[in-house]
């Protein structure tokens, strides 16, 4: 695995990110990996987040961490959740340009805010294949987005998450169009730690059946 900082534009802003270069490179499939709520603390450093590139690295998928605009070195200013989704478009568009294609396989994990912002984008843009939500927390709870989002989708909560209620991720579920996968861990809270590595085994391998050449 190669680990490289980058940096790539969002309309007249420049993000910065990290770039997880698996052994087989250019002919992998790639994710992009949204972190939690730039308001409290969330950023592409986080456990949850860095556990997932590092994990989908070593099964052979390329992935991209970034920062939302406004967190660390990523220019501009928090957007409500709605310009992000543009930070996300432009760094599935990063993506196609490093794997020199638009052919290639994309992928969207989000955990906990950037599940909810990563869920619009998968649902519209057509580059995106399949999509993981962790801890999802889901603005308006748009169950519409998820009856109508027919890409496959994993869901995934912690059994003593109380931020958001492992019923509220059953039912988000329920409410998921096929195909879709959910799992509930047991003992995991909203911020995952020490279940990094029974989160990160249901996500690799989600990719993994999804994302086959």
């Amino acid at each position: 695995m190669i680990k490289r900082n980058v940096r790539f534009p969002c309309g007249d802003l420049k993000l910065e990110g990290t770039y997880f270069e698996c052994k087989t490179g250019e002919t992998a499939p790639a994710v992009v990996v949204c972190h939690p709520h730039p308001l409290y603390g969330g950023s592409m450093h986080n456990n949850v987040t860095l556990a997932i590139a590092e994990a989908l690295a070593r099964h052979g998928i390329n992935t991209l961490l970034f920062n939302f605009r406004g967190v660390g070195s990523s220019q501009g200013s928090y957007g409500g959740g709605i310009a992000e989704q543009e930070d996300i478009k432009a760094a599935l568009t990063f993506l196609q340009k490093e794997l020199c294609s638009d052919s290639y396989l994309l992928g969207l994990a989000g955990y906990s805010f950037g599940a909810g912002v990563a869920l619009p984008v998968a649902c519209q843009d057509e580059r995106v294949c399949a999509v993981a939500l962790i801890s999802p927390y889901i603005e308006d709870r748009r169950y519409d987005l998820l009856a109508g989002c027919t890409i496959p989708k994993l869901i995934v909560g912690g059994s003593r998450d109380d931020l958001v209620l492992p019923d509220e991720v059953r039912l988000y579920a329920d409410k998921a169009a096929e195909p879709k996968e959910f799992k509930i861990i047991e003992g995991a809270d909203h911020f995952w730690m020490g279940y990094e590595r029974e989160l990160t085994v249901e996500v690799a391998q989600f990719f993994g059946r999804f994302m086959e050449r």
